[in-house]
């Protein structure tokens, strides 16, 4: 297995794969990172609920938020805040690059 090196950025998916209003679980080295995509704009955050540890792309995706399934804890795709509980711990947040239909990301610095 190779290690993946985290400043730098990677390829997880196609623009075509991620079409608006769309979310989907992504590989980053050993993490799991949610990237949506809203009104063509890509977000990625961790993709792990930082309440019980509930798969956030299973959730429901409204606008600039992801609702965890499982205890409905919501967290901003724009930065990892919480915006409703249970979960009081934020989201880690990737940034997005997107070279020709290329998305690629990496963990904010």
């Amino acid at each position: 297995m190779t290690a993946v090196n985290t400043t730098e950025f990677v390829t997880v998916a196609s623009t075509d794969e991620i079409p608006p209003g769309v979310m989907r679980k992504v590989s980053l080295g050993d993490k799991d990172v949610v990237l949506a995509n809203v009104d063509g704009k890509y977000y990625a955050i961790g993709n792990v609920c930082t309440h019980e540890e509930g798969p956030l792309d299973e959730g429901i995706l409204e606008k600039y938020e992801i609702e965890c399934p499982w205890h409905s804890s919501r967290f901003d795709l724009r930065t990892g805040a919480v915006t409703q509980g249970p979960a009081d711990t934020p989201e880690p947040r990737y940034e997005i690059r997107v070279e020709g239909n290329s998305i690629r990301i990496r963990p904010k610095q």
